[in-house]
């Protein structure tokens, strides 16, 4: 048996990558709609979530995966011949996930190894990738748990959306900076620094924000190959508009592309509109 990498689904894999990863086990966040929990990518999907949101009537939340089901899964997968487990979840600063994983893990006297991607969507799912290849190589815990940091390194997040609403309504910036946006109406690109979600510039239209998105990728890539991710909710036109002009511009330099709308978690928080665009540089 190989090391066994687990992660949750806020990580947004698309699902060809998902099936390449033998060794891989996603859990789904706990996603409440008017009080009734659901399970991200169990019994729940983004229409859903679109559905909801749209209704200004129903609450959305989130929660955290509980200690207690990472510690069954730690278990299960140790018991069928895990080597080792190491666990990658959404940023620390942006859920309470990473602390349970790490309750969860205390008791395995260190073979079970908790990685803060300090991300978001595939600014997860990049370092879940490299933990895993690694494993499949044959590599031990603590090297998988080190490829997984080595891409957080590599991996740079932006998003634009419609609205600050969402991310007002869920706690993630405040009620003042919100709604001074929405009285100008500001379209906000934003990113993922050091697992917070920072203000980078304002817009008016989303086509500005789709070049901005465009040209934060493109800058900090430089010279390097580099594999990408679209993300979206409820916007494939515009996914698909960035995807195009990214695999233009970066040619043979862009080793893989995946536009994927984002599931419900953080959707949630984001709302319809959303497009992000993740990057690894490979070298």
């Amino acid at each position: 048996m190989t090391v066994a990498v687990v992660t949750d689904s806020t990580s947004a894999l698309p699902e060809h990558l998902r099936a390449e990863q033998s060794n891989l086990t996603v859990l789904g966040i706990p996603v409440l709609i008017g009080g009734q929990e659901y399970r991200e990518g169990e019994d729940i999907a983004a229409a859903a979530i679109l559905q909801a949101l749209r209704e200004p009537r129903t609450t959305v939340t989130t929660s955290r995966l509980s200690p207690e089901l990472l510690r069954e899964t730690y278990r299960r997968l140790l018991d069928e011949g895990a080597t080792g487990v190491v666990s990658v979840h959404l940023s620390g600063k942006l859920s309470g996930t990473v602390a349970a994983a790490e309750a969860a893990a205390a008791g395995f006297s260190g073979r079970v190894a908790v990685v803060d991607s300090l991300g978001a969507g595939m600014g997860v799912g990049f370092p879940v990738l490299a933990a895993a290849d690694t494993a499949d190589k044959g590599g031990d815990a603590l090297e998988c748990a080190a490829a997984a940091q080595e891409a957080i390194g590599r991996t740079t997040t932006y998003f634009y959306l419609d609205t600050l609403e969402y991310l007002r309504r869920g706690g993630r910036i405040s009620t003042a900076k919100a709604l001074v946006g929405t009285a100008l109406s500001v379209k906000p690109i934003l990113g993922v620094d050091d697992g917070r979600i920072d203000m980078i510039e304002k817009v008016r239209t989303p086509t500005r924000g789709l070049q901005r998105l465009a040209a934060l990728a493109v800058g900090d890539a430089g010279d390097a190959e580099v594999e990408m991710t679209v993300h979206h909710l409820g916007a494939e036109r515009r996914a698909e508009a960035l995807a195009g002009w990214l695999r233009e511009r970066f040619g043979d330099r862009l080793r893989r592309m995946d536009v994927t709308e984002v599931g419900a978690a953080i959707g949630a928080h984001c709302g319809p509109g959303l497009v992000g665009v993740i990057t690894r540089r490979l070298a």
